[in-house]
């Protein structure tokens, strides 16, 4: 089970490499370590397994932040609507690859965070408001979907960690809440 002190932190060269492919079909090695991966959010996103393991929430994880130099990253969106369980997205992406994507950016209101950096990093982190994925899942299939705002940029967070970026990359560092026209910011 992947627990706080497994997910590497800033500095750690494995979170600056551009990560590599998993072969398919996939290996048990990399099915199991996916698995771990979606694990971890699911014990992060219950409060009760939260507190007792020590997890800091996350609504994505991606295998360098465990160390692992491979382009698998688990999403777990929960619903905004507090009366629907069904999360609004989750899954285990392999080799996943943004094919197109909105000319509108996006930001979080509140900024990013990463389970791999220890530190608040205020500014925006503009991404696109809507993109088109495609992804591996666990049982090799390919999947083709269409993701906007929040699960949008969630994804985009976990593919730059398979690409060795970090989200305070985009931050502008000389006016890092300064927003161009047309940017959605979502709350």
């Amino acid at each position: 089970m992947i627990t706080m002190d497994d997910i590497i932190r800033e500095g750690r060269p494995t979170l600056r490499k551009v990560a590599e492919e998993v072969t398919l079909p996939l290996s048990d090695e990399d099915k199991k370590l996916g698995n771990e991966l979606m694990e971890f959010l699911e014990n992060s996103q219950d409060p009760q397994k939260a507190e007792e393991l020590e997890l800091r929430g996350g609504v994505g994880l991606a295998a360098p932040q465990v160390n692992v130099s491979k382009r698998i990253t688990a999403v777990l969106v929960p619903s905004l609507d507090p009366n629907v369980e069904e999360p609004e997205f989750k899954d285990v992406l392999y080799n996943p690859k943004i094919l197109s994507h909105s000319v509108q950016g996006a930001c979080l209101g509140e900024g990013e965070g990463c389970l791999s950096v220890d530190r608040d990093v205020p500014g925006y982190v503009v991404r696109q408001a809507r993109i088109t994925l495609r992804y591996y899942n666990a049982e090799g299939e390919k999947k083709k979907i269409r993701l906007k705002n929040y699960p949008a940029v969630v994804v985009q967070h976990e593919l730059d960690h398979l690409n060795g970026v970090l989200f305070y990359d985009h931050i502008n560092e000389e006016n890092p809440f300064t927003l161009n026209e047309g940017v959605l910011v979502i709350e």
